[in-house]
């Protein structure tokens, strides 16, 4: 079976970016994210253990309430002011008739969108650039327009645009795994993080190391990436009026599958997985983190006696690799609210 190392591998999910940033878009750096379910909806969970998160509808997915099954979820930036996005999301599905039924009316329905943002707020330079419900609608409509099985554009790309992980460029990242029974278990993350994805003594992602040690940069390779870095955060400090001291950030990610999943099982498949985050990015649930995992179950595979354990630690595992991912795909920009040099830049990777 072919498979895109993606979210989009678990069938029925699809996965849409929109971003503004760069010449066309002056003092923006930021994007939206949507993991759009298949029409019938998921069972999800949450876990949120950042010490600042920002959230939408994350109380509807306690398994003592009454939300059987969502039907999109918004990952962000823009900080709080960000969660406007959904709302474009959410007009969107309604349009679609998709949501829970509230009315005799097929099209009385309200859509259950969980949403999480993270902060990225001045880092393209302008303070009011933001993500607000055009272009959560525009993330949609482009997860929508993929065709099952799609590859997932990485790097630079939606909640991951203004990404930033321990002063170099984040990104968003995705990856999945075929469990021996066939259930695919995936992953999506936007990095943005106080902590560090490298190992300050080698230089090594911490990510790669629980999957075969790769090539330690040389103790010059290694030196100059340290100066770089340092002078990248010095300069960034100069700049941008818009970096608060202590550094606001947030790694946001969805981990799904095509397991049956009880409500309480895609709960705690949500905390397992931060296990995942913990071994990609040191220190991690920060008092100004607001780390945030999300899980989605479309339950089209009944799992094995025994098999829960395989689904929650593949999505440990699989969340490390993306957030590895989406550190190497994300591109350095040196702009009026920073310099983020990337880490294929800072250590001359080209792998």
């Amino acid at each position: 079976m072919t498979t895109q190392d993606a979210l989009t591998d678990v069938p029925g999910m699809r996965v849409g970016h929109a971003q503004r940033a760069g010449a066309g878009h002056p003092g923006w750096l930021t994007g939206t994210t949507v993991v759009l379910a298949p029409e019938g909806g998921a069972v999800a969970g949450v876990d949120c253990r950042g010490g600042g998160p920002g959230t939408r509808e994350t109380d509807a997915l306690d398994p003592r309430n009454v939300v059987e099954r969502i039907h999109a979820v918004v990952l962000t930036g823009g900080s709080a002011f960000g969660l406007d996005s959904a709302s474009g999301v959410v007009s969107w599905l309604e349009e679609q008739g998709r949501g829970v039924q509230v009315g005799p009316d097929p099209a009385q329905v309200v859509p259950v969108v969980p949403a999480a943002v993270l902060f990225d707020l001045g880092r393209g330079g302008r303070w009011q650039a933001r993500p607000g419900p055009e272009l959560g609608r525009e993330a949609v409509e482009a997860a929508a327009a993929t065709g099952p099985g799609s590859p997932v554009p990485q790097g630079n790309v939606g909640a991951g645009t203004g990404a930033v992980v321990g002063g170099l460029k984040g990104g968003t990242g995705t990856a999945s795994t075929v469990l021996p029974s066939g259930v695919t278990v995936a992953a999506i993350a936007a990095v943005n993080a106080a902590g560090s994805a490298v190992d300050p003594a080698t230089g090594v992602l911490y990510g790669e190391m629980w999957d075969g040690l790769p090539p330690v940069p040389d103790g010059g390779v290694h030196a100059q990436a340290q100066r770089r870095l340092a002078e990248a955060r010095e300069e960034t400090g100069r700049r941008a009026a818009g970096v608060l001291r202590p550094p606001l950030n947030t790694t946001l990610a969805v981990v799904a599958t095509d397991a049956a999943l009880t409500r309480a099982q895609a709960q705690k498949t949500a905390g397992t997985a931060h296990d995942g985050l913990a071994r990609a990015v040191r220190p991690v649930h920060l008092m100004h983190d607001g780390d945030t995992v999300f899980s989605l179950a479309t339950c089209e595979r009944p799992l094995a006696e025994g098999e829960l354990n395989d689904v929650l630690a593949a999505s440990a595992d699989v969340l490390t690799r993306s957030v590895t991912k989406a550190v190497l795909a994300a591109e350095g920009v040196d702009g009026p609210g920073g310099v983020f040099p990337s880490y294929r830049d800072v250590y001359e990777r080209r792998d």
